[in-house]
């Protein structure tokens, strides 16, 4: 085979410059094909088949041709070697390659179209509402994230400098308390793992190195003589309801999810007594709890036919705004020790009580007098509706009045009926075996 680059003057164009062709000898046979160059015949060098060096770019131009001369005869070799005949279609392809198609660039998707499916996978699979609904949250937070950072937070690219910057904005930007920020991670967790294991998709980090630490913080109850002071507090008539809700609860353990939804359906005829058996709202767990005689007049006194709820609950937000009123009134101004980080450190500052009383205060109180009173930890977890006893044992680490109680009995030999801090028991909420 011999090739040739011939300057093809009879073709020249309006401003001088005439094609290059690359002619191409096989075995007697001639194919010629236009190379895509044009110079003027003053810049072609005819004996050497080569550009001038006053033509632009001369050493380029002329490496392209050394590369068609030898791509034709890697060409010629390979039709050769399987018996076929060259054609000038074949050598046109060979100098003028179709380009190769661009790899597809995936492009990157906001991090909440992926949530949404997962929320919607989530309802279909009949998750709580209070975990939707806090998955929902997260959520956001990771919308708010990319509007102030400029960026996706495409699960495809995650990576650990971005989760870094992720958790500088909850924290610094939003100003997350730690478990609310701890929550927020296990929720990006758990989406991350349903993203690679249900769906396919290629996570860009490992979800175990998203490590954040958690943080104690100290969970408000009201002691027993608290509890008497509400219960006997003058008060206003429009406060009166949310002092007997609060009450309630705390004699019931119940949330506010719960005993808003409270109805005559619940409750039930016990042994002389009564009791409410329910479906948890949180955790979809059946409970029962007995009826105290202070829980039981709560009833009666709002007891209305009419009627469907048992008791007149306000939405929550309401609920919580009343209750600090309630407990100023009562007397509840003593300081709490309210826990928070800030800069790496922990800061710490005393606050009146009833500007911390929330509606979930309740919960907390219930689970520590009872604790206090000597009921098993089993017996509270059922009641509580907690599917595992170490979120019960959370209450027993932090009632020092419990472990001060224990000792004493223990060296001074003192009964175990000795409440230091607690009320009477006709004032909290007894839990006794249901016969169901």
């Amino acid at each position: 085979m011999v090739t040739q680059f011939v300057l093809r003057t009879d073709k020249k164009d309006k401003a001088g410059k005439c094609p290059v062709h690359l002619v191409v000898y096989f075995d007697g046979a001639r194919l010629k094909c236009a190379t895509g160059e044009k110079c003027k015949p003053v810049d072609w060098n005819a004996d050497r088949q080569r550009f001038r060096a006053s033509y632009p770019l001369a050493e380029e131009a002329n490496l392209l041709l050394a590369r068609l001369a030898a791509d034709t005869l890697a060409w010629w070799r390979k039709l050769r070697a399987a018996g076929e005949a060259p054609t000038l279609a074949g050598l046109r392809e060979v100098l003028r390659p179709k380009p190769e198609p661009e790899a597809a660039v995936a492009e990157q998707e906001s991090v909440t179209v992926w949530y949404d499916e997962y929320r919607r996978s989530m309802l279909a699979r009949g998750y709580a509402r209070e975990t939707l609904r806090h998955h929902l949250v997260t959520r956001n937070w990771m919308a708010g994230f990319e509007e102030w950072a400029g960026q996706l937070l495409d699960p495809v690219t995650y990576s650990l400098e971005l989760h870094d910057r992720l958790l500088v904005y909850l924290r610094e930007v939003r100003k997350l308390a730690p478990n609310s920020l701890v929550t927020a991670m296990k929720d990006l967790k758990s989406f991350l793992r349903w993203l690679r294991d249900e769906r396919g998709v290629t996570v860009g980090i490992e979800v175990r190195k998203l490590v954040i630490k958690s943080f104690d913080t100290p969970k408000l109850y009201l002691t027993g003589s608290d509890l008497e002071r509400l219960a006997s507090a003058m008060l206003p008539a429009n406060l009166v309801p949310t002092r007997d809700i609060f009450l309630f609860c705390c004699y019931t353990g119940l949330r506010y999810s719960d005993v808003a939804g409270l109805h005559r359906g619940h409750l039930h005829e016990w042994d002389g007594g009564r009791l409410l058996r329910l479906m948890m709202s949180k955790t979809r767990a059946g409970v029962s709890i007995y009826l105290t005689a202070a829980a039981s007049a709560i009833l009666d006194k709002y007891n209305d036919p009419e009627r469907l709820k048992l008791l007149p609950v306000h939405p929550n937000q309401v609920m919580n705004k009343y209750l600090k009123r309630v407990a100023r009134l009562a007397g509840l101004t003593g300081a709490a020790d309210l826990v928070s980080t800030e800069g790496g450190g922990i800061v710490r500052a005393a606050v009146p009580k009833c500007e911390l009383v929330t509606m979930h205060t309740a919960r907390h109180t219930f689970a520590t007098q009872s604790l206090l009173r000597g009921m098993p930890v089993e017996v509270l977890q059922k009641v509580l509706g907690h599917k595992k006893v170490q979120t019960t044992l959370i209450y027993a680490k932090i009632i020092e009045d419990f472990q001060h109680q224990t000792m004493r009995r223990i060296w001074e030999g003192e009964g175990a009926g000795t409440y230091s801090a607690g009320a009477r028991a006709s004032q909290v909420c007894e839990v006794k075996p249901s016969a169901a």
